[in-house]
C-alpha cells in the first residue's frame, strides 16, 4: 500500500516553520509543503496543482516530484533537515548550529558518529566553514551522524607533499 501524500494547508504550513523557527530560527518556507507518512517532509515549487499531483500519483508514486526537505522525528517530534534543508536555508539558520574543525568534517562527510561531549542535546545544524552538512543529532558525548551511506566520502586521499 504506497504510503499517503497530504498538502500542508496554511495552519499546518505555520505550525511547521513555527518549529523550524523554535529550532533553527527559520522564518519562511516560500514552497509548497507536502508529507509523505507520519515523517518525511519535501518541498515543491512547481505549477502543477494539488489535484494534478494526486492525479500523476494514482499511476506511479511521486515522491520525486518534490525535495526531501526534512524529517520529523518519530519520538521527539523534532525537526531534522536534510542536507538539502540546510543548504536551502542556510541564510535563515541562525540556531542550534554545531561548527566542525577540519578533522570533525572530514569524519563527518565518512558517516562516523563524533564523540564530542557538547552538554547539549538535540538536533544541530552540521557546519563546516560556509557549508552545511545537514543534521545531526547531539546526545551527551556523541554526535550522531544521518548522511546516507550512498552519500558519503568512502576514503580520504593521501597527500604528496
Amino acid at each position: 500500500m504506497p504510503i499517503p501524500l497530504k498538502f500542508l494547508n496554511e495552519s499546518e504550513k505555520e505550525k511547521l516553520v513555527k518549529q523550524l523557527e523554535e529550532q533553527f530560527g527559520i522564518k519562511k518556507i516560500p514552497w509548497k509543503i507536502a508529507r509523505f507518512g507520519k515523517e518525511r517532509i519535501i518541498i515543491f515549487s512547481g505549477d502543477i496543482s494539488d489535484k494534478e499531483i494526486f492525479n500523476l500519483d494514482k499511476f506511479s508514486r511521486i515522491e520525486g516530484i518534490g525535495l526531501y526537505f526534512a524529517k520529523i522525528d518519530e519520538k521527539t517530534k523534532d525537526i531534522r533537515l536534510s542536507i538539502e534543508g540546510a543548504q536551502l536555508l542556510r541564510s535563515q539558520i541562525t540556531k542550534n548550529i554545531f561548527e566542525l574543525d577540519e578533522e570533525q568534517a572530514e569524519k563527518w562527510m565518512m558517516g562516523q558518529e563524533l564523540n564530542v561531549a557538547t552538554g547539549k542535546k538535540g538536533f544541530f545544524i552540521m557546519k563546516f566553514q560556509d557549508d552545511f552538512f545537514g543534521t545531526g543529532k547531539i546526545s551527551e558525548n556523541k554526535i550522531s551522524n544521518f548522511i546516507p551511506k550512498s552519500r558519503r566520502l568512502k576514503y580520504k586521499e593521501s597527500r604528496i607533499e
